[in-house]
């Protein structure tokens, strides 16, 4: 029987359960669980891990330790001999945080990328940067070339590329646009993403088909799906589809918006919760779509059952069930025992 269905054999992806996925959860999560989590995904093989945020802990309490969890992972002997080969990026919002992140980079201990975000829809960018967009394109414009002579690369994140929790609809084509603008200005990569679930695979594989006629070098973009509406992985298979080779996820479907509630203590965050159960949002799940990738013969170059003993960790570390289903079930057996 003959198939149309073509995807990519090789792709990339990188776990950012430290920063997106920790950002979410109402308790402190130990400087020392974030640290052997960052350890044990680059012994698994993972290239490119998200650590923190370097923006004000008054906000994100989460990423208080931001300058300690930077310096303990650069100094870690486990994976010493493994970064020199690994994208180690920070979220950088506003200009004190970039400033905060080339100050580290400086002292040695900095990451190697930080992630600009911008938003297509001007209400939401608003709400999570506290500025708009014609100041975030000039500060833009700005520290990409600090950042680059510091030796910092800069991702560029496009989100609410299609839909907005606050506008509603949005326009794919203006997010190709931003794509092109970001990289424009000198972003070395750009991140599309689905941040709150509002994606469905049609307008996924339209969306990154545009975009790669537009851009056509998939080295260059990242796709970052949530599963807010449980389509997430149903999103993966339309972006590999189109042709897509970078992916991101996190450890059991953890992630979303940053927590108002953090150890015991109401913080900003973004504001209110976006959706009534601040729990049904998250990631897409590391764990289920490495297992899924390598189902389709896809190689991902990572050590599976590491991965797999990462995932049981972390609801040990978060003292809860995640929605890791390949955690739940296993993977699918590959021989018959008894036989």
């Amino acid at each position: 029987m003959s198939t149309n269905f073509s995807y990519p054999k090789k792709v990339t992806i990188g776990d950012i359960t430290v920063r997106d996925g920790f950002q979410h959860e109402e308790i402190f999560i130990p400087t020392e669980a974030k640290l052997w989590v960052l350890e044990q995904s680059i012994l698994a093989g993972i290239k490119h891990v998200e650590t923190t945020n370097f923006g004000n802990p008054r906000g994100m309490p989460q990423f208080k330790d931001a300058d300690e969890l930077s310096r303990r992972l650069h100094s870690s002997k486990k994976i010493k001999h493994l970064l020199d080969d690994v994208t180690v990026t920070a979220v950088t919002i506003r200009e004190r945080s970039i400033e905060r992140a080339i100050e580290a980079r400086k002292e040695g201990y900095g990451p190697n990328r930080i992630l600009m975000m911008v938003s297509t829809s001007g209400t939401h960018h608003k709400r999570n940067s506290g500025i708009y967009l014609d100041e975030y394109w000039k500060m833009a414009e700005k520290y990409i070339p600090l950042c680059h002579d510091a030796g910092i690369k800069v991702n560029g994140t496009v989100s609410t590329i299609w839909g907005c929790p606050i506008e509603g609809p949005t326009e794919l084509s203006k997010a190709v646009e931003f794509t092109k603008r970001c990289l424009d200005i000198g972003a070395d990569d750009v991140e599309h993403a689905d941040h709150d679930g509002s994606a469905s695979p049609d307008r996924v594989y339209d969306y990154f088909s545009m975009l790669l006629d537009a851009i056509p070098n998939p080295e260059k973009h990242i796709a970052h799906f949530h599963v807010t509406r449980g389509w997430g992985l149903a999103n993966v298979l339309a972006a590999l589809q189109a042709g897509m080779t970078n992916y991101e996820s996190c450890f059991g479907g953890l992630g979303g918006q940053p927590a108002n509630f953090c150890a015991g203590v109401p913080v900003s965050g973004t504001g209110a919760y976006y959706y009534k159960d601040p729990n049904g949002v998250g990631l897409v799940c590391t764990e289920d779509m490495v297992v899924m990738m390598d189902e389709m013969g896809i190689d991902t170059g990572l050590d599976i059952d590491k991965i797999l003993e990462i995932g049981n960790m972390m609801e040990k570390i978060l003292g809860r069930r995640l929605r890791s289903e390949t955690i739940n079930n296993g993977r699918i057996p590959k021989t018959l025992t008894g036989r």
